[in-house]
């Protein structure tokens, strides 16, 4: 008896129609832009082409995690129906709110000993975390139970691949992921930093090249390398743009001719707000299920 529900952070870059499709619960993040306060709620309060547009424009933003008593607050009716929760949390590298979930996590249980709460870091970030998501969501709907699902994205989870690059320094600059010297000889020469995420889910870079479609070739290069089953992957492959969607479509025509096999066409999904306020536009990442995640 499936008894329980996923959860996740809106941080996982999913649309509320595909949560909803898959029946994934999510918590929602917030964020400001010039000093005004909103949720981010997958592009309910300010659509996405808006919010990057403001930037490109100069607006000045910044991110908070949701706390614990939101938390509390989030859980708590589920618990009232009887349900467990496994909730996975967006990557501990990137923001501390998997601490508010434990502290939520201790406080229920105290109110409702029978239940069972998890509480999972997922090592990752944006439509990787959601493809995480989306995983467990068919295991959950094949019949697993909750602790066969914890048991699996413990031992897996390190296995979701994330490969981006960025085509707009600044914004990299502006959140003290790049000095101000190294940003701007990158934008003179034309750098596209290749990052992904490493084993404790922090950003890194992996590899600086010149120009976007070097770029491009080069991420899609890391699929073909590291994928399982390499070319014939068979699972499904995310990928997800910030403003720059013809850019992901491209990446995911190139992905869809290269794996024959793949469980589906590539889903486009935008970087959403929490995110994106760091990355800020020209961001193009890709994510599928590989190799695990060694240094």
């Amino acid at each position: 008896m499936n008894d329980y529900i996923l959860s996740c952070c809106s941080t996982a870059d999913l649309s509320k129609e595909y949560f909803e499709k898959i029946d994934v619960n999510y918590i929602c993040f917030h964020y400001e832009i010039n000093g005004v306060s909103y949720m981010d709620d997958l592009g309910e309060s300010m659509p996405l082409d808006k919010f990057y547009d403001l930037m490109v424009n100069g607006a000045e933003t910044k991110t908070s995690q949701v706390n614990a008593d939101e938390f509390i607050n989030y859980f708590r009716p589920f618990l009232e129906d009887g349900k467990d929760i496994l909730h996975i949390c967006t990557s501990s590298g990137l923001s501390g709110v998997i601490n508010s979930a434990n502290i939520a996590k201790n406080v229920l249980e105290e109110e409702y000993p029978d239940r069972k709460i998890y509480i999972v870091d997922s090592l990752g970030a944006s439509s990787g975390y959601g493809l995480i998501m989306d995983t467990l969501a068919s295991m959950k709907k094949s019949g697993k139970t909750i602790d066969e699902l914890l048991d699996w994205v413990e031992s897996n989870k390190l296995k979701m691949n994330h490969w981006f690059f960025s085509t707009d320094l600044t914004f990299y600059v502006k959140g003290g992921r790049l000095s101000k010297a190294a940003g701007a000889i990158g934008q003179v020469l034309n750098i596209c930093p290749l990052l992904n995420m490493d084993i404790l889910g922090k950003l890194t870079v992996r590899q600086k090249l010149r120009g976007k479609k070097k770029a491009i070739s080069e991420a899609v290069n890391k699929m073909i390398e590291l994928a399982s089953d390499g070319i014939n992957y068979s699972k499904k492959c995310f990928v997800c743009h910030s403003a720059c969607l013809e850019d992901a479509k491209l990446i995911a025509k190139m992905i869809e001719e290269r794996f024959p096999k793949l469980d589906g066409k590539v889903l486009i999904n935008n970087i959403g707000t929490t995110i994106g306020s760091h990355s800020g536009p020209g961001t193009v990442s890709i994510f599928f299920w590989g190799a695990p995640r060694t240094s």
